[in-house]
């Protein structure tokens, strides 16, 4: 499951849509369960892995692996990504 506003089947898309020009290099994807979000976030070359996003360069990170367990509040195969300068071929 991908949530990214700039997607029409996202719940908030007329939202964005009325408020930003572009929708922005953020966006977050769900896979099965953590362990196989830990082996995406792991199997990555170019992208980097880190615990706060919003550098130029493009990062990803798992977040509920970082939050307390008695406060997680993201889902186990949440991932997070940020966009940044790269050139797009050398991220696909």
């Amino acid at each position: 499951k991908v949530h990214y506003p700039g997607l029409p089947s996202h719940p908030q898309h007329a939202t964005a849509k009325r408020q930003m020009a572009m929708y922005g290099g953020m966006l977050s994807f769900e896979v099965k369960n953590e362990s196989m979000a830990m082996a995406v976030a792991g199997a990555v070359s170019t992208i980097r892995r880190a615990t706060s996003l919003g550098g130029t360069e493009t990062l990803i990170e798992h977040r509920a692996s970082i939050e307390p367990p008695e406060r997680r509040t993201s889902p186990p195969g949440l991932l997070r990504m940020s966009a940044g300068l790269e050139d797009a071929d050398d991220l696909i």
